[in-house]
């Protein structure tokens, strides 16, 4: 490709909305551009490395043994109606009805319709396992889509399916799954990690998320530097302190706390760690009738150390909480605890509530927490003595760094990262519900058990920016980078000795294999360098009339810090030698 007839449209200046890094610098770049909220044009030059991406994914799931196919980015509802998704899944779940009136869904993940082929075409025991996938557009109506591609609203994912004929085989076809994403991430040239995960909404009691660490990343991972272990923040376990609980040493004495309605300001004024404070949280659970009305709600107090954030995740699986809960109303709160809250806690209470102690909060001792009286917090409250042993204890807290590990290896370490795939194992819970059977080597109709797969393909780019970049730009790994290559070539119009070694080297590149791009614009040499630093290709070859005196030309990395000299009859076998390392 020459730069003559490709379209290279830099920026000096990212777009006022632009937030993080890769958003900034895409645009920057070329290589989106934005049409409304969350919608994003793919320039070329982003296209490129949106292409390379879905080719290394196609590549490693054809390895695998997936089969491609193709569903529609429109759906019937009938289909989302038979799993409950349709009404489920909330407002970012795009609904819309057709000129007869009849529901339509923009797909976001495409669960229900490749069940639906596969209780078509599969019959039997004998056509199974199968594995099928897409790579195609998706749409999720974020409620604010922001940070580019990272979180927008239309994006591209490869969705992948397996069917298998019982739980043994179907965690078999996980782990082939979960070992060809390790081959995608290895390609990619990106530093990730493979984090058990909670499987949320898609359902399913195996799952792995794949992070690509960036310092902007919106999730946390845990992990072990001593082992293997590591999990996203919903999922890390908060062992139970293997101390027990010491002696009561203190009298139950109600203080004065004016103003101090949170656990930060009475730890300060009454000069104690935070992490003798305890936080009460109070949430409430609902039971509807058959018309969706609330006939009656159970109102829980969720006892936490004051230095420890509660995992919603944690608290949702809960006895009692599966179904769902949400933050009590002020008017349920001054029911049950006969205050507002800033001031509450456990001890004379007004009604009863379900009390559930995080692990930590169960084996404290002499702890603080509110009064249930405004301007008052209680000290040196104990179990046993001055209220009841908690009716559960559970672990419904974040983990911290410091931490244990689950796997007892070692302390637990936090980074940031950012979710690029995820691998779930999902067992009957849409063929249930869609009655997608196949006949046994008994002959009865059994259920097949499913496991799904999703990687996405724009967000990719975003996250390896994140990962990879500089001051000047865009730093790529060689496999995603628009170009592999670029010949630049200093006076192409003035010099015929340098436009004739330019187009050598341009030559010998491609019928290497190499993608490269000869820039023919007769641009300056600053402006040339800025471009191609910002669009971040790895590899720079500069040609000029004084190197040629010389018989070399200047060889530069993307991450070199500066250029290198090398003769013209080596150029081919060294930047192919950079590439192969």
């Amino acid at each position: 490709m020459k730069a003559s007839q490709f379209l290279i449209s830099t920026l000096k200046e990212a777009p006022a909305d632009a937030e993080v890094v890769s958003h900034k610098l895409m645009t920057r770049a070329g290589m989106i551009k934005k049409l409304g909220a969350g919608i994003y044009n793919y320039m070329p030059m982003g296209l490129r490395v949106i292409r390379k991406v879905e080719a290394i994914v196609r590549e490693e799931m054809n390895r695998a043994g997936a089969i491609e196919m193709t569903m529609p980015v429109v759906q019937p509802a009938e289909l989302w109606q038979e799993t409950g998704r349709f009404d489920k899944m909330g407002p970012e779940l795009l609904r819309i009805k057709d000129r007869h009136g009849r529901d339509f869904v923009i797909q976001p993940t495409s669960e229900e319709v490749v069940t639906d082929v596969v209780r078509q075409e599969v019959r039997s025991y004998k056509q199974l396992p199968k594995n099928f996938y897409q790579i195609q557009t998706k749409f999720r109506d974020e409620r604010r889509p922001r940070f580019g591609l990272m979180r927008g609203r239309e994006f591209i994912m490869k969705d992948a399916y397996s069917f298998d004929r019982d739980m043994a085989s179907a965690k078999a076809s996980y782990q082939v799954m979960a070992g060809a994403y390790r081959k995608i991430f290895d390609r990619f040239g990106l530093t990730y990690r493979a984090v058990a995960a909670d499987s949320g909404a898609i359902g399913g009691d195996l799952s792995e998320e794949f992070q690509v660490i960036a310092a902007t990343g919106e999730d946390a991972i845990v992990y072990c530097p001593s082992s293997s272990y590591a999990a996203n923040m919903e999922k890390a376990e908060a062992l139970a302190p293997s101390q027990p609980r010491g002696a009561a040493t203190q009298a139950l004495t109600k203080t004065p706390t004016p103003g101090k309605s949170t656990c930060e300001d009475v730890a300060a004024l009454l000069n104690v760690p935070l992490s003798t404070t305890v936080k009460s949280l109070v949430l409430a659970t609902d039971t509807l009738n058959e018309q969706g009305e609330i006939v009656k709600s159970q109102v829980w107090l969720l006892l936490l150390r004051g230095d420890h954030d509660m995992n919603e995740v944690k608290v949702g699986k809960l006895p009692g909480m599966e179904g769902g809960f949400r933050f009590a109303t002020l008017s349920e709160i001054e029911d049950h605890f006969g205050c507002k809250p800033g001031y509450l806690g456990p001890v004379n209470l007004k009604k009863p509530v379900h009390v559930v102690a995080d692990r930590d909060v169960s084996v404290m001792a002499d702890w603080i927490c509110g009064a249930n009286e405004e301007d008052f917090h209680i000290t040196g409250v104990n179990w046993g003595r001055d209220l009841p042993e908690p009716a559960l204890v559970a672990d419904i807290r974040n983990v911290v760094a410091g931490d244990k590990s689950p796997d007892g290896q070692g302390e637990l370490a936090i980074e940031r990262g950012i979710e690029v795939g995820h691998v779930f194992y999902l067992g009957t819970k849409y063929s249930k519900a869609m009655n997608a059977t196949f006949l046994g080597e008994d002959g009865k109709p059994q259920f097949l058990e499913m496991g799904c797969y999703g990687i996405g393909v724009t967000r990719l780019p975003a996250a390896a920016i994140e990962q990879n970049h500089d001051e000047r730009g865009i730093i790529w790994p060689d496999a995603i980078a628009p170009f592999t290559a670029v010949v630049c070539p200093i006076g192409m119009d003035r010099s015929e000795a340098v436009k004739a070694e330019a187009e050598r080297v341009y030559n010998g590149l491609l019928a290497a294999g190499v993608d490269v791009i000869l820039d023919d614009r007769g641009e300056r040499p600053g402006a040339m360098f800025a471009d191609w630093e910002l669009i971040g290709v790895p590899h720079r070859i500069t040609i000029g009339d004084k190197g040629l005196k010389d018989g070399v030309v200047e060889y530069q990395h993307r991450r070199d810090a500066q250029s290198s000299k090398v003769s013209t009859a080596d150029i081919l076998a060294h930047v192919q030698a950079r590439l192969s390392a």
